[in-house]
């Protein structure tokens, strides 16, 4: 095998090199000269669209259609994408691998995978009015160029927001490219113009002169770090300053007639150049390279490096990693270099393998990880055997030495080599496949179909798999021509025991495909409501919705149902609905109560709840203001209840609900005094306190008020009044229904003890004790004394004298001494 350093080629004072990825990459037929190339980053799809501005031979109907081919960078065709939407303006690709497609009346297309799906949006601000002349993209965007000068961009493709950046200049722009928001200090894009002599830089807010006086610039390119900037001159130079152009950093001389076809950077550390069939690498300060082809060269740039794509061959031309230089250098002397040759010998039995060994072991830990890295930079499988086998050797001699990186990039090598391959035709590097991550990396090889490697190198790093049977699932669902029987069984059968399987995606994609008979079995086996339900609301499956949101016992999930059964059906047709199903008609019913009051009466009415209904009317009455409302609510509710034989009682409950408010209604307007709202006995009290004792009786009869609830009313109407005169009348009467003792109490709180005292000895049917405990209450201790005097109860005219003060002191205790026997 020959020495890597053959394909390296020293630049100024660094080394490059040409690695040949691919070869016959496309059809001699196709003529890459007539087409734009785009190429997605990290070793992604290329598109390709033919040329508008080009003439070309006729070649039939079919040819002449215009479309958006897919190729891999091996050449092999992904996809065709038919084209009906006018002129493209600009091609390009996003981060994630999504195809961006613009033109000229200012519409895009992102295409989100290789199957031609597409979500579509419009530039507006007057790009169908003026239209696009150009575009130039970055990883999460792009920006426009209208006829007029302005400028468009689109910093995400998920919720595009065009936006229209600062007024330019409206000379002719010979050449632009932009910054990407991430290495700009306003976090925003800013694209470079070049006008006259000179370049402007426009944001969202300003246009900038820089000043320059060495244009016009036919091209300009920014480096993958955002820090330099080349510019073509017209007479042919190449500069290559600092994006902020406070400094000039190197120039070279092309001395070529004509001006490139391209522009670009390779890596942050050198610019290429392509014409036709020649390009020049030029380097720090100026140094140059040359490499000359057959056929027409297409440039795409990558984050460390630049492919260059002919009809027969892909190369990748990139700056020689430090590592890779430290060990295969010419003359090199390092402990990784060493630590390879001792490979070498120990292959070929030598002891100065051993030698070797002794001569770096102070560097050995170093060298292995040397070792190692270089390893992930190499693209040919022998080095890469050969740099790991260096790395194993040296970490076998070392006592302690932590593997991890080694076993990673030993990983990390097999999945590079196997998209490597030609059949897949990624021709990622390294750095990128560290940029990419591993997930997105198998998101590519999904998107390409290629679900075996995808699962292979899913497993091997132990990465989730749900996604790729997911979307395995989803595309025999659309391109199968099996029954959908057969269909089913098969996906059933693969799926069945993975972890983290959704069938709901895939009975979304049947749907989508019109197999609703599929996607209705694919739903049998969604174990998650949450996941079937809303999909079942789309396929109109309502009722078998509707039973599996009760069925999970989730109660937002079967409301989330209800909610959109009521906007969709009639309202009888969704009472029926729920009738026999008792939960959602409980959840219903729950929810009408506190939201929708005409749904709950129709709700009862339905059902012939009859005492339910009336109940929701009689409530909506409580809540009218005025009078004859109410009794019209109230009439509402009779009428609802008359044909009921078991509510007799509340039919007449309500009648004389309807016959106080008339009477209240006429209390209201003659005392003028509000009763509406008030129950019988409020009222009856009302006007007791209000001095309308005649009125209160006629209420009483009217309604027929027992006579004990009357006179609890009275008294207590006449306490809160303090009509204590009213009270001594009633005292004089010779009976009560209630007693005297509530009397005794009412007055008694009131702090009236004298009125009080009155009721104590009408209180007969009490214990001596207790009117005791009464006089004392009113602070009349000798009456207290002459009743427990009266008992003959001397225990209790002790205790009364021990309160008592002055003169009823002799008074109990002249009744003690009558009391107790002379000795």
């Amino acid at each position: 095998m020959s020495n890597p350093t053959a394909e390296w080629e020293k630049v100024g004072d660094r080394f490059y090199r040409k690695i040949q990825l691919y070869t016959a990459v496309f059809d001699q037929d196709l003529d890459l000269d007539n087409y734009i190339v785009a190429g997605a980053p990290y070793g992604g799809a290329l598109a390709l669209h033919r040329n508008e501005d080009k003439l070309h031979a006729y070649r039939g109907t079919q040819a002449a259609k215009s479309s958006i081919d897919i190729y891999s960078y091996a050449g092999k065709l992904i996809r065709r994408i038919n084209w009906d939407k006018g002129s493209i303006k600009g091609l390009g690709w996003s981060e994630d691998e999504k195809l961006l497609a613009v033109t000229e009346d200012g519409t895009v297309r992102c295409y989100y995978d290789f199957q031609g799906d597409f979500t579509q949006f419009s530039l507006g601000h007057g790009a169908e009015d003026f239209g696009v002349k150009a575009c130039r993209f970055w990883s999460t965007g792009f920006v426009a160029l209208l006829s007029n000068n302005r400028l468009i961009s689109v910093s995400r493709y998920d919720e595009p927001r065009p936006k229209l950046l600062a007024q330019p200049p409206l000379e002719t722009v010979h050449s632009w490219t932009l910054i990407p928001p991430t290495y700009t200090l306003s976090r925003s894009v800013e694209v470079l113009l070049a006008t006259g002599q000179t370049i402007h830089v426009v944001d969202s807010s300003d246009s900038e002169d820089r000043m320059l006086q060495n244009g016009p610039f036919t091209h300009i390119s920014v480096s993958p770090n955002g820090r330099f900037v080349a510019l073509y001159t017209e007479d042919k130079k190449l500069w290559v300053i600092s994006s902020d152009f406070q400094k000039k950093l190197s120039e070279y001389d092309s001395r070529s007639r004509s001006i490139p076809k391209d522009v670009q950077w390779c890596g942050n550390n050198s610019v290429v150049l392509a014409w036709e069939d020649e390009v020049h690498m030029v380097g720090p300060n100026g140094a140059a390279s040359k490499y000359f082809y057959d056929s027409r060269v297409h440039l795409v740039a990558d984050i460390d490096g630049v492919r260059l794509i002919t009809n027969d061959v892909c190369e990748f031309l990139q700056k020689v990693p430090d590592v890779t230089e430290e060990i295969f250098k010419l003359g090199s002397t390092s402990p990784a270099s060493v630590l390879l040759d001792a490979v070498d010998q120990l292959e070929r039995k030598s002891p100065k393998a051993d030698d070797n060994i002794q001569l770096i072991r102070p560097n050995l830990v170093e060298a292995v990880d040397t070792c190692v890295k270089a390893a992930g930079h190499e693209f040919s499988i022998h080095w890469q055997k050969q740099l790991l086998k260096a790395a194993s050797f040296g970490k076998s001699v070392l006592d302690l030495y932590n593997s991890d990186d080694f076993v990673e990039m030993c990983e990390t090598l097999r999945v590079l080599n196997a998209v490597r391959f030609y059949e897949i035709g990624l021709p990622i590097s390294y750095d990128q496949f560290i940029r990419l991550t591993p997930e997105k990396l198998v998101q590519r090889l999904v998107n390409r179909h290629e679900y075996l490697l995808a699962l292979r190198i899913s497993e091997y790093l132990r990465l989730p798999t749900d996604r790729i049977y997911i979307h395995w699932a989803c595309q025999k669902v659309r391109v199968s021509v099996d029954d959908e029987e057969t269909i089913c069984r098969l996906i059933v059968q693969k799926l069945t025991g993975k972890r983290g399987i959704s069938f709901e995606g895939i009975a979304r994609a049947a749907h989508d495909e019109g197999r609703g008979r599929l996607a209705t079995q694919l739903l049998n086996y969604e174990p998650r409501a949450g996941r079937q339900v809303p999909l079942l609301l789309n396929m109109e499956e309502d009722e078998v919705a509707l039973d599996r949101a009760i069925e999970s016992g989730d109660t937002d999930l079967v409301m989330f149902v209800l909610l959109h059964l009521k906007k969709k059906l009639p309202l009888a047709s969704f009472i029926r609905v729920i009738n026999n199903r008792p939960v959602a008609t409980a959840l219903v019913e729950s929810s009408a109560r506190e939201q929708d009051r005409e749904l709950l009466k129709d709700l009862y009415y339905q059902d012939d709840r009859r005492v339910d209904g009336a109940n929701v009317i009689v409530g909506e009455s409580l809540r009218q203001k005025d009078t004859q409302s109410k009794i019209d609510k109230l009439k509402q509710a009779v009428k609802l209840l008359q044909d009921s034989k078991d509510s007799t009682l509340e039919v007449k409950s309500l009648e004389e609900n309807m016959k106080l408010l008339r009477v209240q209604e006429a209390l209201d307007k003659d005392l003028n005094e509000p009763f509406v709202g008030l129950s019988v006995n409020e009222t009856i009290f009302k006007l007791t306190r209000l001095g309308h004792w005649n009125k209160a009786k006629k209420v009483q009869s009217d309604f027929k008020v027992s006579e004990k609830t009357v006179w609890w009313l009275r008294l207590r109407a006449l306490v809160v009044k303090r009509d204590w005169i009213e009270i001594e009348e009633l005292s004089k009467q010779r009976k009560s229904p209630i007693g005297w003792e509530p009397f005794f109490n009412e007055v008694l709180s009131a702090g009236n003890t004298k009125g009080a005292a009155i009721f104590i000895p009408k209180c007969t049917h009490l214990s001596a004790t207790d009117r005791i405990e009464m006089w004392v209450k009113c602070g009349h201790l000798v009456k207290a004394g002459e009743e427990a005097f009266r008992a003959r109860d001397v225990n209790s005219l002790e205790v009364l004298k021990s309160k008592a003060t002055g003169s009823a002191v002799n008074e109990i205790d002249r009744m003690i001494v009558q009391l107790r026997p002379s000795r």
